[in-house]
């Protein structure tokens, strides 16, 4: 079939759309170009795939048509071998939804004032979709949801379009979906958690298993079928709801842990132990322990927010995930115990936190990225500001820092020099930029709280220095 009468319509067969995904002759539309979005969509064109980007955000639309790239650890050079070489587009006109075989959701999925799932990214891409959906096309949702988003949620409003997409369970054999009799369905529909790690230097994206599960079996063989072409290992499971609480096991995992090594830190702080040393004593152990690291709290957009999706919807099952909001509890509550802790330390200098001027080091969520998205420092600033101290910043990454869901400071960073670091009452050390010299910093500073042990190292003035 031509790609112009496809354009207008044309029937594509579950067989001929997965020709073209095996043979990568096919159209990948990638919706949402954050984080997610961008790393998904290189990598399918990397691989020759036609791949066209999709995003609400004209400034980003903007950026990619000029060739250049609004995330850091993502050089402006693959942008522009994409954009050259791999035939990469970007567009904001989700029309053109209709000429792509396979269309990879990558919104985001953040939590409302009430810490309640907040779908509206997804429901309006869904909404986008159903306008344009044509028969033969494979939808997969990778947002990072509760289970039953993809069924409940998704498959609803594609259906709104009069095409159907049959629930039908499927057995997984030895890694491959068994398709025992034919199966007709108008467009296919699957879920593939996001894996991606911002700044990891370890693994790539298409180095990162792909877990997938589909609504039928159809759905999840067309989505494996895609997803091995550009990505080295996939991971089939039943059903879209394995797949969605795959990746909120992932994340809760990490939750639960963390919880537990900053109520430990906490614990060990009025003990007198230096917690990080027991880790660090604890981790020569060869089985049965991960070592997890204490913090201010927990930043990204799946850790801190995964936990409160699960347990929202346990809910509905009249089923109490006490551990799980415990946990979540815990981690959401640190920004508060770093400024009690900075507070008490001032206290000891015969010094008040109200009006005293505070520098806090590094707004993003975690060390050498530009990445904002939950981060504990916004928090800590907030909190001193409420209890009347003068707040700024510096973060290499954030020269000012734009409004978020939760925050508009209004702020720059400011420029980090001893002069600089000496007129400030306490330094706090949110993040761990590997550009920081940790050393100066402590000998310029009056009082430096030290939230990531980033200090650990530093031999002078130690007295200086109050561990949090």
């Amino acid at each position: 079939m031509s790609r112009k009468k496809l354009a207008q319509g044309g029937h594509v067969t579950t067989s001929e759309l997965m020709t073209r995904l095996t043979n990568r002759t096919g159209h990948v539309g990638v919706v949402g170009l954050g984080y997610v979005g961008l790393p998904l969509a290189l990598a399918f064109a990397r691989t020759g795939f036609r791949v066209m980007g999709f995003d609400i955000d004209a400034a980003k639309i903007e950026r990619l048509d000029q060739q250049q790239s609004y995330i850091r650890h993502i050089p402006s050079t693959a942008i522009a071998q994409a954009v050259k070489e791999w035939k990469f587009r970007a567009t904001a006109d989700f029309k053109k939804l209709r000429a792509m075989d396979a269309i990879l959701v990558c919104v985001p999925t953040p939590l409302n004032e009430h810490r309640e799932p907040d779908l509206s990214f997804v429901r309006n891409t869904a909404e986008s979709i159903r306008a344009t959906l044509r028969p033969g096309q494979l939808v997969i949702l990778e947002s990072t949801t509760y289970p039953g988003t993809t069924e409940e949620v998704v498959l609803p409003i594609l259906e709104k379009s009069g095409l159907r997409c049959p629930i039908r369970p499927y057995e997984v054999n030895q890694g491959a979906v068994r398709l025992e009799e034919p199966f007709d369905a108008d467009f296919l529909l699957a879920f593939s958690p996001e894996r991606e790690d911002p700044g990891n230097k370890l693994f790539k994206t298409h180095q990162i298993p792909k877990v997938i599960g589909g609504v039928n079996g159809p759905s999840a063989a067309a989505a494996r079928t895609l997803y091995r072409q550009a990505f080295e290992h996939t991971v089939m499971v039943s059903s879209t709801k394995a797949a969605e609480m795959t990746k909120l096991l992932e994340n809760i995992y990490r939750c639960v842990n963390i919880a537990l090594v900053n109520e430990l830190k906490r614990l060990c702080m009025r003990m007198g132990i230096d917690i990080w040393e027991v880790i660090e004593a604890a981790k020569t152990k060869p089985f049965g322990f991960t070592a997890f690291y204490p913090g201010p709290g927990l930043g990204g957009h799946c850790i801190p927010i995964d936990p409160f999706y699960l347990t929202w919807k346990a809910r509905e099952y009249e089923f109490p995930t006490r551990f799980i909001e415990l946990a979540g509890e815990i981690n959401t509550s640190m920004p508060e115990h770093v400024v009690a802790s900075l507070a008490e330390a001032l206290n000891h200098r015969k010094q008040c936190l109200q009006d005293a001027k505070i520098l806090v080091l590094g707004v993003a969520y975690k060390k050498d990225i530009d990445d904002l998205r939950e981060s504990p420092s916004l928090r800590i600033m907030q909190l001193l500001q409420a209890r009347g101290a003068k707040v700024e910043y510096h973060d290499p990454y954030f020269p000012s820092l734009p409004k978020t869901r939760h925050y508009d400071f209004g702020l720059s960073s400011v420029e980090l020099t001893p002069k600089t670091l000496a007129r400030y009452n306490a330094v706090v050390i949110a993040t761990d930029h590997s550009s920081y010299d940790f050393a100066a910093i402590v000998r310029h500073a009056r009082l430096v709280v030290d939230t990531r042990n980033a200090t650990r190292d530093v031999a002078g003035h130690r007295d200086k220095i109050v561990p949090c």
